[in-house]
């Protein structure tokens, strides 16, 4: 069985000025039950949720990978889709493709769409 990655924004990071009708708590309810529809499935599914300073996610994402093999990363569209975090986003790619080499890529567009997303490549 192939070993996925999940890697999200923590949800204490966001800035939910930007998101009405979103709260810390919405968000880390939503990806608990992404996270619970993957185990569901049978999936062998490790998060790792980072904030958004770029060493820091470093950091945490390289402890996460020692925990591996991992086949497949899906990275959330917090880290993705947000113009300010297009350091991180580029951070992480870059540490995923050198201390991962072969590892499959997906993304999301929410913490509901994660199963989906990783379905395309497991």
């Amino acid at each position: 069985m192939t070993k996925i990655l999940t890697i999200g924004l923590h949800p204490s990071t966001i800035d939910y000025t930007a998101h009405p009708g979103l709260d810390e708590a919405t968000l880390t309810a939503r990806i608990e039950q992404g996270d619970a529809a993957l185990r569901a499935a049978g999936l062998d599914a490790v998060p790792c949720l980072v904030g958004t300073d770029p060493d820091e996610a470093e950091k945490t994402v390289r402890e996460r990978l020692g925990e591996g093999p991992f086949g497949v990363v899906m990275i959330g569209g917090g880290v993705r889709m947000i113009p300010e975090h297009t350091l991180l986003f580029e951070r992480l790619i870059n540490v995923l493709a050198v201390a991962a080499p072969g590892i499959r890529f997906s993304f999301n567009t929410s913490p509901e769409t994660t199963i989906d997303a990783i379905r395309r490549w497991v």
